[in-house]
């Protein structure tokens, strides 16, 4: 078999274009994040956050706004941005991904069609159920900071990646 590489450094990143604009958005309490176990599409029956693509004239807050509501049946509060994640793969869509927190929310989390609800502890999250990239950036914009990461993956595969992190954005008011 051959191993398949694909360096980040080999992409040209100033003309690469995603084939979905999408969120992620992860509402924290108490030390916990609310994550989903997807029921369908991309990554069903992995651990993730709420999200989706953007729908045309949508803005990516918007979008995570709306698509953790369609997903969990809560409206989230206090949303930040928290950087931007950029995926490519040969047998994958290429995503460009928005990244949100949320430190409030109204409603209860709820069952639906495209997810599972799950709470967990910030050192309890399943990482060996979630996409590989994750590891490497999650636990830092839970605990505030902002990340910009650059990865490619083959057959759902982290086969390399480039993350650097900045300082938390501010809050956008609510509605």
């Amino acid at each position: 078999m051959t191993e398949i590489s694909m360096p980040v450094k080999d992409i040209d990143w100033d003309t690469w274009k995603p084939e979905i604009l999408a969120t992620l958005l992860f509402v924290v309490r108490d030390g916990r994040v609310l994550l989903i176990r997807k029921k369908r599409g991309l990554g069903e029956g992995k651990i993730n956050g709420p999200g989706g693509k953007l729908d045309p004239g949508e803005t990516p807050r918007e979008c995570a706004i709306r698509e953790t509501t369609e997903e969990l049946m809560i409206t989230p509060l206090n949303v930040r941005g928290a950087g931007e994640l950029l995926f490519h793969a040969e047998d994958m869509p290429r995503i460009h991904a928005h990244v949100f927190v949320a430190t409030d929310f109204e409603g209860t989390p709820t069952e639906t069609e495209e997810a599972i609800p799950v709470w967990f502890r910030f050192d309890e999250i399943p990482f060996d159920e979630m996409w590989d990239d994750d590891r490497l950036w999650l636990p830092r914009v839970l605990k505030g900071e902002s990340v910009r990461g650059y990865f490619t993956f083959v057959e759902e595969t982290l086969l390399d990646h480039d993350v650097s992190f900045y300082g938390a954005e501010p809050a956008l008011p609510d509605r």
